[in-house]
């Protein structure tokens, strides 16, 4: 981590230009407070005769009343290091105060905190995240529920309008456990970090385009589409029950994805003794834990297609696939509270997608043929699931990369976001 980082992304606190405005006051603080020196920071300004007369003697104890509310309410001395780390407070920094690192100094700080109740404040046992059995039942809900609608839809296909009521309680009540499966454990969100309503309209969107999108497209190269989905695979719309039911299940396994890296990450901000130390043992966790959840999700997708013998179409699975893994980055970050990327990325996926699927309607129109030249392109080699595979592989390896970034920082794990 560079010692001159100047964003903050810890849970809660503010953003922007007033951080940068915050962390140069620390700055220009610890000039005054005789933890550096003038030169160390470019643009600080000299301290005078006079204020260097009434420069703390004792640095730490300043620093402690610079962030008292962060000292008081911290449990354990790695939630200050995180602290610290967010509020520009590097190794090099430290080095002044008299530490190797800012855990050596958060260590301090927590055993001189006064507390009540206390005779010899000492750093207690690292607080993990714990597997409670709420959560994990939860996270099978969705998966269940799909597979009962899934089973119900293949009963009634001969009945349209029954059919039809299967598939809309069926969507109703998988919205309702997936909102219940999001609202507890390593998925849930604190209020200061949840999502806005614009990035879970562009995240139901592209939920349905999973469901119906390829579908759509397929029938509207064709130039229908010419009849509503009705459930059958060989239909002119047909509908990707197998690829649907496996992300819903792969809840399970994200929920035990993000459990395990809270838990590992936790452990290892415990051992670390530099915040670049840290990083370099979170980085190769993180993509170990992505790597396991998009086994996982590979291994659903080859079991529903199997149990429910539907044609396998590889575009259409890795654009699944995509997605699911799209989903799950989105989701660890807006546990650790930065959710603007998130926002963002969602929001640019979904829009390209309508633009593939408008584009192609857009192209019937008198002179406008060459609108739907690239998607029918693109379709006409690989298949109508190519799509949703380019667009969320594109925006998930964004994220990957952003994740690499911010879910390696200590102040991502200040507050972990297992179980309750």
């Amino acid at each position: 981590m560079s010692g001159r980082q100047r964003d903050v992304d810890l849970p809660g606190a503010p953003g922007g230009a007033a951080v940068r405005d915050a962390v140069a006051s620390d700055e220009e603080w610890l000039v005054t407070a005789g933890a550096l020196s003038a030169p160390d920071i470019p643009g600080a300004r000299a301290s005078s005769d006079e204020s260097s007369s009434q420069v703390a003697v004792d640095p730490v104890k300043a620093l402690m009343h610079r962030h008292r509310e962060l000292c008081e309410r911290a449990v354990d001395p790695l939630e200050i290091a995180a602290g610290l780390e967010a509020h520009g407070v590097t190794d090099r920094t430290v080095a002044r105060f008299r530490h190797r690192d800012v855990f050596s100094l958060a260590e301090e700080i927590y055993a001189r905190v006064p507390r009540d109740g206390e005779t010899s404040p000492s750093a207690p046992a690292v607080n993990l995240p714990k597997a409670q059995v709420s959560w994990a039942v939860l996270t099978l809900l969705p998966g269940a529920v799909c597979a009962a609608a899934v089973t119900g839809l293949r009963l009634t296909e001969a009945r349209l309008h029954l059919a039809v009521t299967v598939a809309v309680l069926g969507v109703l009540a998988i919205a309702l456990c997936l909102r219940l499966a999001l609202g507890r454990g390593p998925l849930h969100a604190p209020r200061a970090g949840r999502t806005t309503k614009g990035t879970c309209a562009w995240m139901c969107w592209l939920l349905a385009y999973a469901l119906l999108g390829d579908g759509l497209l397929g029938a509207a190269l064709a130039g229908g589409p010419y009849s509503w989905p009705n459930g059958d695979a060989d239909s002119p719309w047909p509908l990707p029950v197998a690829s649907v039911t496996a992300l819903s299940l792969a809840c399970a396994p994200a929920a035990w994805c993000a459990h395990l890296f809270a838990v590992r990450a936790r452990r290892r901000l415990a051992a670390g003794r530099t915040l670049k130390e840290f990083a370099a043992s979170v980085r190769p966790l993180l993509l170990g834990v992505f790597g396991l959840f998009l086994c996982a999700l590979g291994g659903l997708l080859v079991l529903c297609e199997t149990l429910l013998d539907e044609p396998a179409d590889p575009a259409a699975y890795a654009g699944i696939g995509a997605l699911g893994a799209l989903l799950l980055l989105a989701r660890l970050l807006t546990v650790r509270g930065f959710r603007h990327a998130p926002a963002v990325v969602l929001a640019a996926a979904g829009a390209a997608e309508v633009t593939a699927v408008a584009s192609v309607f857009a192209g019937r129109l008198p002179g406008c043929s060459f609108l739907a030249v690239p998607i029918e392109t693109v379709t006409a080699a690989w298949g109508p699931g190519v799509v949703p595979a380019l667009v969320c592989g594109a925006a998930a390896l964004v994220l990957l990369v952003h994740a690499t970034r911010t879910l390696t920082r200590a102040s991502a794990h200040a507050y972990d976001g297992g179980a309750p």
